[in-house]
């Protein structure tokens, strides 16, 4: 079952871009499909890889950061060639 998700972290902190860069870095270098824009982050892909990669990678940016947080919506079907027809 192919999945599409969109991540927004955010670290209630001062220093607070490390930590987003270092999220954003680990996601590019899985095997999933990831697009960024200034407000979120996308990810797409088979269930089970995305579910298991964001539990990892949430878990180690939460323990990089004291306080936060991280909103995530999911849909269930691949949107990532979503374009609008208006």
């Amino acid at each position: 079952m192919k999945i599409s998700v969109e991540l927004t972290l955010t670290p209630l902190q001062n220093d607070f871009e490390p930590a987003i860069i270092h999220f954003i870095k680990k996601l590019r270098a899985s095997n999933i499909k990831v697009l960024e824009n200034p407000l979120s982050t996308q990810v797409y892909g088979d269930y089970d890889e995305v579910m298991d990669i964001l539990n990892s990678e949430i878990k180690e940016v939460f323990q990089l950061i004291d306080k936060g947080l991280l909103y995530m919506k999911i849909v269930k079907s691949d949107r990532q060639d979503y374009e609008p027809h208006f």
